[in-house]
């Protein structure tokens, strides 16, 4: 009945005995390599066809089963041509003979290879696409804050020059993101500590004038985390920084701070913008209403299930946001 079983089996199977010598190989064996049962039976499944499975890999599968399992290999086939082969052993016991046997089987995944040979290139050229679309983008919004950039300049309405300001502003916020996340590729984790840093030293060359003595540092623990959270992050950041460069510190400011942290206690996380300037108590902007960047936080702390708290006093003013399970894991 197993002789009969192993006849319907459509992938070829060999079962070999302790010294690797043939003592069945199925209907499927036969046909695929063109052999009749006499030619194999007995003999060492090395000497099969000319030595064809005399290799090194596949003798290091049969001889430690229990090492290695499974092994793939390039083997020509009658009127087929080359094609990559899987083998699969396993020992078997003969409880009527009290003796060892191992069974081999063998399976054709040229066409499952080609596959995925075929969706490893799609992405590569994939991945292509998209960081030139990346490219162009950060160049495309270069192009447009550079335009309004002189449209605040030539403007006469006090007004006009600042909505056109802070337009430009959030565009090249926006561009810093995208750049820094350009090195990095889509959907991979992105290393926090460096991406921040980075960012923080584009904001500063961007944002800050020579005539400004403002400096912005990152404090980052060491994590990781995927791409699109990486970019929530630092339009979070890139908000925040704006608003104190805009309304912490006054013209006689001698020594401008914005500290930038990270702070990781799993699972949670607390990412904080900090600064050393007048504090909303003393700020002409302390009773304005929310505006866009506010809201664009909060919906940003929302998409990270953050929560937004901000701190003032005379020191400055702090803008944290904290993962909800952040105090959780401090307790």
């Amino acid at each position: 009945m197993a002789e009969a079983v192993m006849e319907t089996i459509r992938h070829p199977l060999l079962v070999l005995d302790k010294e690797l010598r043939v003592v069945k190989a199925n209907r499927a064996f036969r046909r695929m390599f063109v052999v009749d049962r006499r030619e194999v039976q007995g003999r060492s499944f090395y000497a099969l066809d000319g030595g064809r499975w005399n290799i090194p890999k596949l003798t290091f599968l049969l001889t430690n089963l229990l090492a290695k399992e499974v092994c793939e290999v390039e083997a020509d086939v009658p009127g087929i041509g080359r094609r990559t082969l899987l083998l699969n052993a396993r020992k078997l016991l003969d409880e009527s003979n009290d003796r060892t046997l191992v069974l081999l089987t063998i399976e054709d995944i040229s066409g499952r290879c080609a596959d995925e040979r075929q969706t490893a290139e799609l992405l590569r050229q994939n991945e292509t696409l998209v960081r030139e679309m990346q490219h162009r983008i950060a160049n495309s919004l270069q192009i447009i804050a550079s335009i309004l950039l002189m449209k605040a300049r030539a403007v006469q309405s006090e007004e006009a020059r600042m909505h056109l300001e802070d337009t430009h502003q959030r565009i090249m916020s926006v561009a810093a993101v995208q750049q820094q996340l350009g090195i990095g590729r889509r959907g991979e984790q992105i290393e926090l500590p460096s991406y921040l840093s980075r960012l923080c030293e584009t904001l500063a060359a961007s944002l800050i004038g020579a005539s400004r003595p403002i400096s912005i540092r990152a404090d980052v623990d060491e994590t990781t985390v995927p791409s699109a959270t990486a970019v929530s992050i630092g339009l979070i950041v890139t908000e925040l920084v704006i608003n104190a460069l805009k309304h912490a510190f006054n013209p006689d400011t001698a020594a401008g701070l914005i500290v930038v942290t990270y702070e990781v206690a799993e699972p949670g996380w607390r990412l904080t913008v900090a600064d050393n300037g007048m504090g909303n108590s003393a700020s002409p902007h302390n009773n304005a209403k929310p505006g866009l960047g506010t809201g664009i936080v909060r919906a940003l702390a929302k998409q990270l299930e953050g929560r937004a708290e901000v701190s003032m006093g005379s020191s400055g003013t702090s803008v944290s946001i904290a993962h909800e399970s952040f105090k959780s894991a401090l307790a």
